[in-house]
């Protein structure tokens, strides 16, 4: 095949992680931002590499404090995307006073030398995952923490396989790329990645490849768990050698995990002597309403993977949580990152978590996330377009459709609704180009969530055919 053949097997792959950046509506919203914020725009397009979905970029922000956040003109926004970050809500003025009072007392610690702050960080986290994961290390990010519990799967096994699903999120380095399964990341010229790395369908029950007819009056949720669960149990067994199973136990979609969905995957790992890794990246410190996501279904695997809130909405920090049988990596460098045990990231994410237990923000994501369900639900009874809704917590989906029977996407409806809530104060994201996914901050009170989802039944309104 000479260049230019191949040149035309090359195409754009699927956005799925949010809504695309170069359409005829984002152009027209760009043209309704104010002259501040457009210049700001226009001066990061000229200076950053563009990537999909995040440049040329949405707007600028000035300001961020609580769930909000304010462009260049004065313009506000509740953010219900915010990256996962902003758990305890943006500015934080406890966090903001621990990390001016550590950087004062130590900024840095070498990474060859031990910190107190570092130590009560790994103690506190150890004391709120689940089960025995007793062993920690910390990164600068999530990405980097996949791959380390990777690094960590292959030195205990012996083995290099992976196992995860097609559509998942765990990051944009080359070995968490291998591991995702969004095209977005992967195809095309970023490849080769990772060999070894075997991928199946998701548990999503309300479009399965499996040709089973789920819907809202006769749900198949347990039935599409059953054979995903048994697909993974035999794709274990054929190949005989996988040194893990890597999986988001509630998808950031979100899609829920059917009941006694992961308690069959544990127990198929089991029989394998493959590891069962969960990464709560998005999920972690309360999101989906529970501490961590997978203590819904009282699994506990062999390491977790947290990060993206963990410092607080203002500094990058990550950790993977291990059992003590897998601390066996002292002969290699798993990780060794030059600010792995950096004491102002640590205190960080140390406050984070006190914040997160001290203010009730897990049961506030519990209580105001369950009236949530309720509203979408009703939301749906009034709208054909709103095909599904599903959610735990603060972590909710509205999926949209152009039919109810088809269950065909309704991408362009899904983008109209997205700009016309961005014009009326509200920000979220698309997912999988028709889920208006939503992550509200855990300081969400239930009148800001009725404020949002009325904003969002506005649009919908007013765009539906």
């Amino acid at each position: 095949m000479n260049p230019i053949d191949l040149e035309t097997q090359i195409h754009s792959p699927n956005v799925s992680e949010g809504e695309s950046n170069l359409s005829q509506r984002r152009s027209r919203w760009n043209s309704l931002l104010g002259s501040k914020t457009q210049e700001a725009v226009s001066r990061d397009a000229n200076s950053f590499i563009h990537q999909s979905v995040s440049s040329p970029c949405m707007s600028a922000i000035k300001k961020a404090e609580g769930i909000w956040l304010e462009d260049y003109d004065g313009r506000r926004y509740m953010d219900f995307h915010g990256n996962n970050v902003h758990h305890i809500g943006y500015g934080h003025p406890e966090l903001k006073a621990a990390i001016t009072q550590q950087m004062n007392e130590l900024p840095f610690a070498p990474r060859r030398f031990c910190c107190d702050v570092a130590t009560e960080l790994a103690e506190k986290i150890v004391g709120i995952v689940p089960g025995n994961l007793n062993k920690v290390l910390f990164t600068t990010g999530g990405s980097d923490a996949v791959e380390t519990a990777l690094k960590i799967a292959r030195i205990a096994t012996g083995r290099f396989k992976t196992l995860s699903f097609w559509d998942s999120f765990h990051g944009a380095g080359f070995g968490a790329s291998s591991v995702g399964g969004e095209q977005l990341f992967r195809m095309g010229r970023i490849g080769p990645l990772l060999t070894g790395t075997e991928h199946v369908p998701s548990f999503d029950a309300y479009r399965n490849p499996f040709g089973i007819d789920h819907s809202r009056e006769t749900p198949r949720d347990e039935e599409v768990g059953d054979v995903v669960a048994n697909l993974i149990r035999f794709t274990l067994q054929k190949e005989g050698d996988v040194a893990a199973v890597i999986a988001e136990p509630n998808r950031a979609v979100p899609y829920l995990p059917p009941k006694g969905f992961w308690k069959q995957v544990r127990h198929a790992c089991n029989e394998a002597g493959a590891l069962l890794i969960f990464d709560e990246i998005p999920t972690g410190l309360g999101k989906t309403g529970q501490m961590f996501a997978c203590d819904h279904d009282d699994v506990v695997p062999d390491i977790l993977v947290i990060g993206k809130a963990l410092g607080g909405g203002i500094l990058p920090i990550a950790a993977t949580v291990c059992r003590s049988n897998l601390d066996v990596c002292g002969d290699y460098a798993v990780g060794h990152y030059t600010h792995e045990k950096n004491p102002v990231t640590c205190r960080a994410a140390l406050t984070t978590i006190e914040i997160i237990e001290k203010e009730g923000l897990v049961e506030n994501a519990a209580i105001v996330g369950k009236w949530a369900l309720e509203r979408m639900n009703d939301m749906m009874d009034r709208h054909t377009s709103i095909g599904d809704v599903r959610g735990r917590g603060f972590l909710m989906g509205i999926d949209l459709v152009q039919d109810r029977e088809s269950k065909e996407p309704a991408t362009d409806l899904a983008e109209e609704v997205f700009y016309r809530c961005l014009e009326n104060g509200l920000s979220f994201k698309i997912s999988m180009g028709s889920v208006l996914t939503l992550y509200p901050s855990l300081v969400t009170s239930q009148s800001q969530m009725e404020q949002a989802l009325d904003t969002i039944e506005a649009a919908i309104d007013v765009a539906s055919p």
